[in-house]
């Protein structure tokens, strides 16, 4: 049982930002509005809302991969206005090289950095045994489970050394069994490195499970709704009377947000 600790040196803030695409007809589309959160260094936080409420476009704005049209992310005082070292982003779709191996997908970032081989072989070594994979340096992506998959593209996002990972729906494609045992072996992950996390999922339950606060986005234009403070413990007893109340009330705002686009 790991209780939480006290929210740490403030390192990321998003500071009412907003995004307007132009849409294929010429139109302006306003995807966030106003957005303002600040996140603490350690902290696990997920980002939940309706289906195209700009859930994934606010990770893709503070890991730099695209811009503001109003508004501003800072992480330790710096605007981000392009990727950084200090973020490594893990998507949905795993994003690994099949041509490559395990070993040679995580090395990956550390060849663009120029690593000797010796320091590659340690990282390698060291993230394998972090995410459970030792053994299996030399398959190749085809040869494992979609579990697996993730597991190398987590092991490869935290090989860079990365102050803050981002995550976009990392679990969505897993199988309800898988996809429970991922989360398990994430908080583990988390709670031996004790990166900053941000999170984004559609699932209630994942969120309260996984988060120390959870950012509740509005129908498009996204704003936010409310910020809700997850407490207690973990592991976190998906069948206990505080767990059920704050999923209920999640249930309760994301079915008001989707009523309203109806």
């Amino acid at each position: 049982m790991v209780r939480l600790e006290e929210a740490g040196t403030m390192t990321l803030v998003v500071s009412d930002v907003s995004r307007t695409f132009s849409s294929g007809d010429g139109q302006k589309v306003e995807a966030l509005s106003g957005i303002s959160f600040s996140v603490q260094d350690k902290e696990f936080i997920c980002i939940l809302g309706p289906s195209g409420c700009g859930k994934t476009t606010v990770l893709r704005i503070i890991a730099g991969l695209e811009s503001v049209s109003g508004g501003s992310v800072t992480v330790d005082g710096a605007p981000v206005t392009r990727p950084s070292p200090a973020m490594a982003m893990i998507f949905q779709e795993y994003s690994l090289f099949p041509w490559r191996t395990v070993e040679e997908n995580i090395t990956f970032g550390l060849e663009l950095r120029g690593l000797d081989r010796t320091g590659r072989a340690a990282a390698t070594q060291k993230y394998l045994d972090l995410v459970g994979l030792k053994g299996f340096e030399h398959r190749y992506p085809y040869e494992l489970s979609g579990g697996m998959r993730q597991r190398v593209a987590v092991a490869r996002a935290l090989a860079i050394e990365p102050s803050i990972l981002l995550m976009d729906e990392p679990f969505g494609a897993l199988d309800a069994q898988t996809r429970n045992r991922m989360q398990h072996e994430l908080l583990s992950i988390w709670e031996k490195t004790r990166k900053t996390i941000l999170f984004v999922t559609h699932s209630v339950d994942e969120a309260v499970f996984l988060a120390d606060r959870i950012v509740v986005l509005t129908h498009r234009p996204g704003r936010i709704r409310e910020i809700v403070t997850v407490p207690g413990t973990r592991p976190r007893d998906r069948t206990g009377e505080e767990f059920g109340q704050i999923r209920r009330h999640l249930l309760d705002m994301i079915r008001e947000e989707s009523d309203t686009v109806q």
